[in-house]
């Protein structure tokens, strides 16, 4: 990992030769509640971004007089090397991460102590808690830390963004496998094994988020996460799913017909999805804001929501009555990085807009080179959205109610791809089918739909 740049990178931000430091604390081992089951291992994105450490118990300080790169490595005992593996030796430790300074971890307070700093900057309150229970004097700086740390991981590095070009192209794959196997008859989390197995197989172990993997209602849920129900002719699947490549996300979406071929109603609804999501796309780039491209795919739903006769009034007025967030109550997107819903959305001083439909916004700034962003429009049927609405005197008028609920069991589409921000325009990392023609054409010429 390019840590050593990042540190620079961040370094460059504060003033010189002031007598402060910068304090991360990497993460713990973490079980599940009071027993012994050990979740596998990810390392805090702010640690991994400054150390390239994937590895429990670490802490580290940047010396902002000297700038120096103090690393702290837990001493481990036998028992650890029992149950864990080998212990590093500390040359190892240190030709592997090369810091300026090797310490223990037991050394830390000394070690403050003795480069003595007038101010101690730390990325949230937990960490300067635990500072401060170290010692109660240490002058602690929660606010400046967050804010330069969010925009240097807000502008990816040449480096970082190799990462995510890789993590897309396997993600690629393993989106266009699960194409192939899906059919009438199996389980999602059956199309999820799938997925997992095709990530896994090229090196990808560690999931960027819990993925989505819904048929028919289920879609509906933006968050679902049980995949547990047997898949149906004529329903809709709805994938939602990334791995992540030394920490760095992909995350696609896509919806497909579980039996090959979108029915007249699905085809509708899913052009509608496209067309708002190609138009984002395309008016994605440099000096863009988010909340307008969000605004152009919802006006772009709601005109295709008219043409089928499910709403009706003037598209302004209709925007005026916040109706898209009846049908696409979710952001158009988010950054994407180490987190999948990664740092940089909301820069300082920038507020949610609270309005339906927009105050789930993930990111409400203009876009620059470097930054990589989700385009993820989607239309959905959510009765608990939709009959408090027919409800309400301002919003029922727009809505025709009994074609709307004839779409009640419908589900959802959701389409999404990721996007590097170019000097020109964008960089598009996903490749999986995406036109009505073509998911057709490709699931129809598989012809045994075999799982790998």
């Amino acid at each position: 990992m390019s840590a050593s740049l990042h540190r620079k990178k961040l370094l460059g931000l504060f003033e010189e030769n002031q007598k402060g430091i910068i304090y991360l604390k990497g993460a713990e081992l973490m079980y599940r509640y009071q027993t012994d089951y050990e979740f596998p291992f990810r390392q805090e994105s702010n640690f991994l971004y400054l150390s390239g450490i994937n590895e429990p118990d670490y802490h580290l300080i940047l010396d902002l007089n000297s700038f120096d790169y103090h690393l702290f490595t837990p001493k481990r005992d036998a028992q650890y090397a029992v149950w864990h593996g080998r212990i590093k030796s500390r040359k190892a430790i240190e030709d592997q991460y090369q810091p300026d300074r090797l310490h223990y971890d037991n050394d830390l307070l000394n070690v403050i102590n003795d480069l003595n700093p007038e101010v101690v900057y730390c990325v949230n309150e937990e960490q300067a808690e635990y500072l401060e229970d170290l010692d109660r004097s240490i002058k602690v700086d929660t606010e400046s830390l967050a804010e330069a740390i969010t925009y240097c991981r807000s502008i990816k590095t040449d480096w970082e963004l190799d990462q995510m070009r890789e993590a897309s192209r396997i993600n690629n794959i393993a989106h266009r496998k699960v194409l192939e196997a899906l059919k009438p008859g199996i389980y999602e989390y059956e199309i999820k094994a799938v997925f997992d197995y095709h990530q896994i197989r090229h090196g990808l172990l560690i999931d960027a988020y819990n993925g989505i993997h819904a048929s028919g209602p289920n879609s509906a849920i933006l968050h679902y996460t049980d995949n547990n129900r047997k898949m149906q002719d004529g329903d809709l699947f709805l994938i939602d799913a990334g791995y992540e490549l030394n920490g760095y996300a992909s995350d696609f979406t896509r919806t497909y017909p579980v039996n090959g071929k979108f029915s007249g109603d699905q085809a509708s609804i899913y052009q509608i999805v496209l067309n708002a999501h190609s138009s984002a796309i395309k008016a994605a780039g440099p000096g863009v804001k988010m909340e307008d491209l969000h605004m152009l795919a919802a006006k772009i739903i709601l005109k295709g929501l008219k043409d089928l006769k499910l709403i009706n009034g003037e598209i302004e007025e209709m925007m005026d009555n916040d109706i898209f967030a009846l049908f696409f109550p979710h952001g158009i997107g988010h950054f994407l990085g180490l987190d999948t819903h990664d740092v940089g959305g909301y820069p300082k001083g920038v507020d949610r807009i609270d309005r339906p439909g927009l105050r789930f916004l993930r990111a409400r700034r203009e876009l620059l080179p470097g930054m990589v962003i989700t385009i993820e429009p989607g239309i959905y049927f959510i009765p608990a959205l939709l009959n408090p609405a027919f409800e309400d005197e301002n919003k029922s008028k727009f809505l025709n109610q009994d074609k709307i609920r004839k779409f009640f069991d419908f589900g959802g589409v959701r389409l999404e791809d990721n996007l590097i921000i170019t000097d020109n325009g964008t960089e598009n990392l996903t490749d999986v089918p995406i036109e009505i023609l073509d998911i057709e054409n490709r699931m129809n010429s598989v012809v045994t739909n075999k799982f790998v």
